[in-house]
């Protein structure tokens, strides 16, 4: 039997729950293969902007299933969870902030761990993608769901030759000039804000672009996202901080049973 691994704090955002393009499943299933002390859910994790659309964009028990996974981790782990709200989760602006059980709801957080600060913020109220790259900043936007129903298509044809999943829309986004000035705008924008709050670091979401980097000595941290990366944040027990990637956890669990097969 496979031993869980253990992380002191665990970071995901943007999921999207309540749309087609949400990998549920795989982080449900991230999920109920580890043990955390802290869960930082950051925003965008429900996507009430789909839900109000309707259409084919529902609610489906397997969005159900996700928080049934996590209410164990609390139950089992007494895992804490912080629920930080997002532009797409905005819902929840009346109710931040609200404690209730071992859950919290917030607008914004500090993570205090060994010594450092982070900030912990969803990210949009930094985005100035609405008025220079819509195409980025609406999950329902035309070209964006075309990009996603591509990688979608792409990652179908993968699974039937036994391929790992590969972004195939992160690739195509990180050759486009005008996306990638975006996204460095969009984190030195962060890092002078965390600087401003006397903070070691900031963790964000919003622009599904993981990375683990600094800039100067203000450590930046983004957990990416369940739609097009898959990725997350971790941090151990000795405050060391790594993007969990869901495609290496299957390639070593394959690794794994071919290693016991043989």
């Amino acid at each position: 039997m496979r031993l869980r691994k253990f992380y002191s704090t665990i970071v995901l955002s943007d999921i999207h729950l309540g749309t087609s393009h949400s990998k549920t499943v795989e982080v449900s299933n991230f999920l109920k293969s580890v043990n955390c002390k802290r869960l930082i859910l950051n925003g965008d994790i429900i996507d009430g902007w789909a839900l109000k659309r309707g259409g084919t964009r529902k609610w489906q028990s397997k969005h159900t299933d996700f928080f049934k996974v996590i209410m164990k981790m609390m139950e089992k782990q007494g895992t804490e969870v912080i629920y930080v709200r997002g532009n797409h989760d905005d819902f929840l602006d009346s109710l931040a902030p609200m404690t209730f059980y071992n859950v919290k709801i917030v607008k914004d957080f500090i993570h205090e761990s060994h010594g450092k600060r982070y900030y912990v913020t969803h990210g949009d109220i930094f985005d100035t993608v609405t008025t220079r790259m819509k195409w980025l900043a609406q999950l329902g936007g035309a070209g964006y769901d075309f990009l996603l129903w591509l990688n979608r298509i792409y990652n179908n044809y993968r699974t039937r030759k036994g391929l790992p999943y590969y972004s195939l829309s992160q690739a195509i986004k990180q050759k486009v000039k005008s996306a990638v000035s975006y996204v460095s705008d969009f984190e030195k924008e962060l890092v002078r804000f965390a600087q401003t709050r006397k903070c070691d670091g900031v963790i964000c979401g919003h622009i599904h672009h993981p990375a683990n980097l600094y800039y100067g000595d203000i450590h930046y941290l983004n957990s990416g996202d369940w739609v097009e990366s898959l990725s997350a944040l971790t941090e151990d027990e000795n405050g060391n901080w790594n993007i969990f990637r869901f495609d290496e956890m299957l390639i070593e669990e394959h690794t794994e049973s071919v290693s016991v097969a043989s």
